[in-house]
């Protein structure tokens, strides 16, 4: 019979985690919201947070796990660069690092010229799936709001995109009741642009954001701001993320009474970074970052990253960038 082991006798112990280093597994995926293949060769870069470049390799996609220094100050806030062949480059800053919890980071690459594709976004998935943006929709249109949908697909895809970015980014959002989109009535088709949508909300909607601001879930926007914005009277911009935040500017002067509720006009729009050294530091998507107005591309990419980051639902505007 086997005897049984003295009390004394050693028990096995896991090695100790490295105190001076952390883990971070980089995930890489493309415009389909879909691992990027297997094999595909990402150049990673990644720097420091006092931008001490401590790596720049291929590596086999889609995922790749790397150790780095933990220092326990603001350079573990580190900054990660990803390329490949055939598509544009994405990043993200601060990735904290810790020896306690191996990290996570999913980046988004878009393939070169890659086009907006409505397969999964036509009028009957809108209706099935956006049952609250297929309402507004109709009840901004005159006729057929699957036609007049299907002409934005047609004619102004862009338009539609930034559409879609900004009203299921404002659906993801608390409010002390609600969420933004919860308060519109119409939008203001004819207005819709590639950076921003226009529309009628319930008044209500500005006590709402103020209340949200008050809590610390927006900022309030200098008047600096406000002029950017012809006869706007009050703008508030979300927080949560380091970038793609939704903005809310009214123009509260312009009102009309919708089914019996007063409205404010309301112009939402979505700002690639929180803090305009951002883009400078990362240089995300750079092609993209050199016109005026926000690229409803450059935003699904951001967005989709930030609340990947911020373990919030998926970022899921039904069309992809293929």
């Amino acid at each position: 019979m086997a005897q049984p082991k003295p009390a004394t006798e050693p028990i096995a112990i896991k090695p100790a985690v490295n105190p001076n280093t952390g883990i971070v597994t980089i995930n890489v995926f493309d415009g389909k919201r879909q691992a990027i293949p297997q094999g595909t060769q990402i150049l990673l870069t990644v720097f420091d947070g006092a931008q001490n470049q401590l790596f720049r390799n291929y590596v086999d996609g889609p995922s790749v796990t790397l150790e780095l220094p933990f220092h326990n100050n603001l350079a573990d806030n580190y900054s990660i660069i990803a390329f490949a062949n055939g598509y544009e480059q994405a990043g993200f800053q601060p990735v904290a690092i810790s020896p306690n919890a191996p990290g996570q980071l999913d980046l988004m690459l878009l393939p070169n010229k890659g086009a907006f594709h409505f397969a999964g976004a036509q009028w009957t998935d809108i209706v099935t799936k956006k049952p609250l943006v297929a309402q507004i929709f109709a009840a901004s249109v005159t006729g057929s709001a699957a036609a007049a949908y299907g002409a934005l697909i047609e004619d102004h895809p862009d338009h539609l995109a930034c559409l879609l970015n900004i009203s299921t980014a404002m659906q993801q959002i608390s409010l002390p009741q609600n969420s933004p989109l919860d308060y519109f009535k119409t939008f203001d088709v004819p207005a819709l642009a590639p950076d921003r949508i226009f529309g009628y909300a319930d008044a209500a909607l500005v006590d709402q954001v103020r209340l949200a601001a008050q809590q610390g879930e927006f900022d309030t926007q200098p008047a600096i701001d406000l002029a950017l914005h012809g006869d706007a009277t009050s703008s508030f911009k979300q927080n949560q993320f380091g970038e793609a935040n939704v903005q809310l500017t009214f123009h509260e002067k312009n009102r009309k009474t919708i089914d019996g509720v007063d409205c404010v006009y309301v112009e939402p729009d979505i700002d690639y970074f929180k803090d305009p050294a951002g883009h400078l530091l990362l240089e995300v998507i750079p092609n993209a970052l050199t016109g005026n107005l926000s690229n409803p591309r450059v935003v699904y990419v951001l967005r989709w990253i930030a609340g990947r980051h911020a373990g919030v639902p998926n970022f899921d505007p039904l069309y992809t960038i293929e």
